[in-house]
């Protein structure tokens, strides 16, 4: 008796110590991936702008006096160049500029290609901000300088989104915008561009009677800006190809050509410079933000002071072949013969270009902030001046440079510098003397080379801390991940020293020296880390990894225990193992892709069917018909994976699927009661006797999937003649949602009458959130969960013979910890990879929940129709939760079915969702359209998150799965063992 009770008292206190351990695991996962995740923000959404850079006085004559810029938001430049169906110009007027006045391109914008990172890149010649993802990119972060700042005064009419970007804090300025109100998509939007006209012509006429403000306009340094957002609206509303876009085109060019004609009359000193450009283009399905030619190719001309007249096309024009612009578009792609001027020297641009351009046109320094450069082609200057102006607009990218240089290196104990700018000073005292020696040649081309250096410079300090925090990450990440393998090795498995760390945990350990040298180094590094002056997260990185690696460290004993054992094993062990990785590593790399590509999921489940009943038509007999279900299921719900992420409106298929799921249901009943005496469904099935209770519960379930089709049907017709939602149809329908998720708590708690419960109770409210196909998404998704659980059944009853066999081992796993379950295999890792596909199915089955948007706000119309934004977005992800719900419930029951500890497969989960986080983190863009960018994000944080995610359902489907029941089917019991 006294022995009895030292081992249960040992095995209450590992119990204890294995809760208390995992409840540690828990917490320090939740904290370590929600410091990482902050990291991306650091490593690749930090700023470019930098603050106290010293403008750059220009040394040469201005040839402008005022300069008009004119930027047709949207225009395409195959739109605009090329000859419509009868060989006539789109825009005549600007036509004859390129052919006997001045100089024409395509200007080249760098995704992401929106209005307010276009108008930024033409006006302050820098590209988006990535930092500006921590606004919601609605707005530029961090304060910067512009051609509008530098300029004596800025006269701004256009839209309410871009002119205040530039003007409303500029006191030098006179602007004014159209209410918001005026941006209609259902009316033709091309009187947009005549406001902007107006407005112009109605100063002009009022300075005549205005001496103030006529001696504005007589100023030098005048910038004059007329945003015409008319093609852009066009373009979204009728697409591009469309009669109104390309009329729009056609009120550009008369805008373009009467702000011509009243500027020459007004002024009359032909001083005066034009700019004609668009921020960004428009795909055919009327939108843009991504790298696509037809979004990042706009029209440039230029005309009037300063500006080179046109100059025929010759090969000697240009030598630089190599090169490619920000869009990755060749220098010197050839012109497209519809546009009729492959005659007529084209010079293309960079769309940063065009700052620099209008500084150098007007005398004025080149922003700030600028990383554009200046367009030779474009200016007529004498060659001194030229060579004047390329060297300012090099000053101004050096000066950047510089600055980052010394906010770097004041910061830094240990500081590399830009090896190739060590003795920038030197190469700028050589240009000055080629100057002076009338070399403009070699000066030239020293500036341009030494501009192309402060450029890469820049891109440098930009990534300076790139590869210390990329390590540091990677770091933890890897050590989280190796600390969570020894923990499952510890805690969930019969290795021979899976105790080592409970005693020890109970009795007093000699780890104090690698804790005290563990905080000792943690402490140093933070400490330099302090010294020059890092953000307190970069502490907090520091921290965690030096934590994980200490804890690592301090496991050695066991490390070594682990490693002599596996040394002990057959090569057959070690082959097993090195091939359980290697096709978890595939299956894994196979999840991160189908992240971009969801197809991908069709040819997993075509593939697994066929190989899954195969491996079943070997080991069981046919009539069974477990073999020809699985395949069948498996190939059904491949389908969906193919449909659009668009889900379109299609209610007669969601009041077929109530439908279908009631006939899943009652099969699965009769099943359940009819089936159980059979080898291979023993251990799912109710061998008891039907009860009227709990026959009439699974009535009521079917009534309410049958009431919430038919309420499907009603609303939306009564939705479609009234356009309202009555209250008796919208209390029916949250009552049936309410009632029918509580019922499955009162069924029987067999596993196979319990699941079915379940899936009868998520049903209604998933058919009142559904719109079209997801509803039948739900019972292919179900009955694949229910093949999940026959094909581990099966397995399960293959394995007893050989289990049975050695008494010793079957108590050992009995026996683990004194838990009712048994010590986790090599094969085991099937069951958490599996519940990663069919999670991630759940995930991209019938959407991108990497975008809540990407789903239909229509399908909460059958609860709520007045805007409620947190109701109608709670709903939303509701609806997304469940299908998740029903995955995680049957991963329970499986884990129960195999006598498995269910914490030990949650923390594989988390091991394995590491590793794609590891590879996503790698993927993270900063460069690209704000879609790319943003699911590049949410792809990262979603797996991040798992960590929570997962806890977060397995808790709320404890409820549902505590009590289940298996009929174990080996003879032996832990108390008889």
């Amino acid at each position: 008796m006294r022995s009895d009770g030292i081992l249960g008292n040992r095995e209450e206190r590992g119990r204890k110590w294995l809760r208390r351990r995992e409840r540690w695991l828990v917490v320090l996962g939740v904290v370590l991936h929600a410091v990482y995740m902050l990291s991306i923000f650091d490593i690749y959404f930090k700023t470019p702008i930098v603050h106290g850079v010293d403008p750059v006085t220009p040394r040469f004559a201005a040839p402008a006096k005022r300069l008009v810029l004119l930027v047709a938001d949207g225009l395409r430049a195959d739109k605009f160049f090329e000859l419509d169906a009868e060989g006539n110009n789109r825009a005549p007027f600007l036509r004859g500029i390129i052919e006997r006045q001045g100089r024409w391109g395509v200007s080249h914008a760098r995704p992401p290609t929106e209005s307010r990172p276009g108008h930024v890149s033409i006006i302050a010649g820098f590209y988006e901000d990535p930092s500006a993802v921590t606004k919601g990119w609605k707005a530029n972060p961090v304060e910067f300088d512009s051609v509008f700042n530098r300029s004596r005064h800025t006269i701004s009419f256009g839209s309410p989104d871009i002119v205040p970007i530039f003007c409303s804090a500029l006191e030098h300025s006179t602007w004014d915008t159209y209410p918001h109100e005026f941006e209609d998509f259902a009316t033709d939007a091309s009187f947009l561009d005549m406001w902007s006209l107006d407005k112009f012509q109605s100063l002009l006429n009022r300075s005549r009677e205005d001496p103030k403000l006529k001696e504005l306009l007589q100023q030098d340094k005048l910038v004059v800006f007329l945003h015409l957002l008319g093609c852009d609206s066009n373009g979204h509303a009728h697409k591009p190809y469309s009669s109104i876009y390309l009329n729009n085109v056609k009120v550009v060019d008369h805008v373009a050509e009467s702000v011509y004609n009243l500027v020459q009359d007004y002024f009359k000193d032909n001083r005066t410079a034009y700019i004609f450009t668009a921020d960004h283009g428009m795909s055919d399905k009327g939108s843009h933000g991504d790298g696509h030619p037809s979004n990042t190719d706009t029209p440039l001309v230029s005309w009037g002071a300063g500006v080179k007249y046109p100059k025929p096309i010759s090969s000697s024009n240009h030598s630089d072949c190599g090169f490619k612009f920000v869009d990755d578009h060749v220098h010197d792609a050839p012109t497209p013969v519809e546009w009729g001027l492959h005659e007529i020297e084209r010079v293309d641009v960079n769309q940063a270009d065009i700052a620099p351009l209008m500084s150098t046109l007007l005398g004025l320094p080149c922003p700030v902030n600028s990383v554009g450069s200046l367009p030779l082609d474009y200016i007529n200057m004498t060659k001194v001046d030229e060579v004047e102006a390329v060297l300012s607009n090099t000053k101004e990218i050096l000066n950047q440079f510089l600055r980052k240089s010394y906010i770097k290196k004041s910061n830094s104990l240990y500081f590399k510098p830009f090896k190739p700018l060590a003795h920038y000073s030197s190469i700028l005292d050589e240009i000055e003397g080629l100057i002076l020696a009338r070399d403009y040649k070699a000066a030239m081309d020293l500036s341009q080379n030494l501009r192309s250096l402060a450029l890469q410079g820049l891109h440098y300090f930009q990534t300076y801390d790139w590869l210390m925090l990329m390590s540091v990450i990677t770091l933890g990440y890897v050590g989280w991940m190796i600390y969570l393998v020894l923990h499952v090795l510890q805690s969930y498995t019969s290795l021979p020293g899976n105790s080592f760390g409970m005693e020890h945990a109970v009795q007093k350990n000699n780890r104090g020296k690698i804790y005290l040298y563990g905080f000792i180094l943690t402490g140093i590094l933070c400490l330099l880390l302090l010294l020059e002056q890092s953000p307190p997260l970069y502490h907090a990185y520091m921290v965690m990894t030096s934590f994980l690696w200490v804890q690592i460290i301090s496991e050695y004993q066991f490390i070594k225990t682990l490693w002599k054992q596996i040394s002990r094993r057959r090569m057959k062990y070690i082959i097993n193992l090195v091939a359980t990785i290697a096709i978890s590593v595939c299956i894994l790399e196979f999840l991160v892709n189908s992240f971009i590509e969801r197809k991908l999921y069709t040819w997993c489940f075509l593939i697994v069917g066929a190989i899954a009943s195969f491996y079943l038509f070997k080991s069981i007999p046919w009539r069974s018909g477990i073999p020809i279900y699985v395949c069948i299921t498996c190939w059904f719900l491949s389908l969906f994976t193919l449909m659009p992420a668009e889900i379109p409106d299609n209610n007669e298929l969601v009041v077929c699927s109530g439908i279908i799921i009631i006939i899943i249901g009652i099969i699965a009943r009769w099943l359940d009661f009819n089936t159980g005496i059979r080898k291979y469904w023993q251990s799912i099935c109710n061998c008891k006797s039907e009860s009227s209770k709990l026959s009439s519960l699974f009535y009521l379930q079917a009534l309410l999937v049958g009431l919430s089709s038919f309420m499907v049907y009603l609303t939306t017709v009564h939705r479609a003649e009234k356009q309202e939602l009555l209250t008796s149809h919208q209390l029916i329908n949250w009552f049936v949602a309410g009632f029918s998720i509580v019922l499955p708590l009162f069924s029987e708690n067999s596993l196979l009458s319990r699941l079915t419960s379940m899936f009868l109770g998520f049903a209604p409210p998933f058919l009142l959130l559904s719109i079209g196909y997801e509803a039948i998404f739900y019972a292919a998704l179900g009955l694949v969960l229910m093949a999940w659980i026959l094909f581990e059944n099966t397995l399960l009853n293959l394995n007893i013979v050989n289990r049975s066999s050695d008494s010793t081992k079957s108590v050992t796993n009995l026996l683990i910890h004194g838990s009712d379950y048994r010590s986790l295999q090599l094969s085991d890792a099937r069951i958490p990879l599996v519940f990663m596909v069919l999670f991630n199915v759940a995930f991209f089955g019938t959407g991108n929940f990497a975008s809540v948007a990407s789903f239909e706000i229509s399908s909460v119309y059958r609860f709520i129709t007045i805007f409620s934004p947190f109701l109608m977005a709670a709903l939303l992800i509701f609806k997304l939760f469940i299908p998740f719900m029903l995955v995680i419930c049957v991963f329970s029951a499986i884990t129960k079915l195999n006598q498995v500890p269910r914490m030990g497969c949650y923390f594989l989960v988390i091991l394995f969702s590491d590793l794609m986080t590891i590879h996503f983190f790698f993927l993270v863009r900063n460069k690209g359209s704000w879609m790319e960018i943003g699911n590049s994000i949410s792809h990262f944080g979603i797996v991040s998150a798992q960590v929570v995610f997962v806890l977060l359902l397995f808790a709320l489907t404890n409820t549902y799965t505590k009590d289940i029941q298996c009929n174990s089917t080996e003879p032996s019991t832990r108390k008889e063992n």
